[in-house]
């Protein structure tokens, strides 16, 4: 459904920062710790203008791994869940939202600072007690 993976100039120099602080090598694995920490969110992404000219541009396949289908029907989800269409142009556009906030939010997170850091993301994400729900 997505062929390829586009990110903007902005988001390319946030990722240049986070491989260095976290040491992961690839954009790739990167992009997708950033598309799940934006889909964690509740609300919805911004619906913004995002520039790719002169930014990173990966294979779909390259993204996802074997996992496209999984990360698709994430996005495919959330978009349902958002009360948004489901259509090919819709889903795009969304993936592409969550990636960029999702980079701005790891970036922005002063304990992103290794891998530890973004494991402790799932760590408090999986602790933090949700919405509506009774504390024990």
């Amino acid at each position: 459904m997505i062929d390829t993976v586009r990110v903007s100039p902005a988001a390319r120099d946030q990722l240049i920062t986070l491989k260095r602080r976290t040491g992961l090598t690839h954009w790739n694995e990167l992009c997708r710790w950033a598309v799940c920490r934006s889909l964690a969110e509740p609300t919805v992404p911004a619906d913004v203008p995002i520039p790719v000219e002169d930014g990173v541009e990966m294979s779909w396949r390259t993204f996802a791994g074997p996992h496209g289908d999984l990360y698709l029907g994430l996005v495919r989800q959330r978009c349902a869940q958002d009360g948004l269409a489901g259509d090919h142009a819709t889903v795009a556009r969304h993936f592409r939202l969550h990636l960029h906030r999702g980079i701005g939010y790891l970036f922005g997170d002063a304990d992103v600072n290794s891998v530890r850091g973004l494991l402790r993301l799932v760590d408090s994400r999986r602790n933090a007690v949700l919405p509506g729900s009774a504390v024990g």
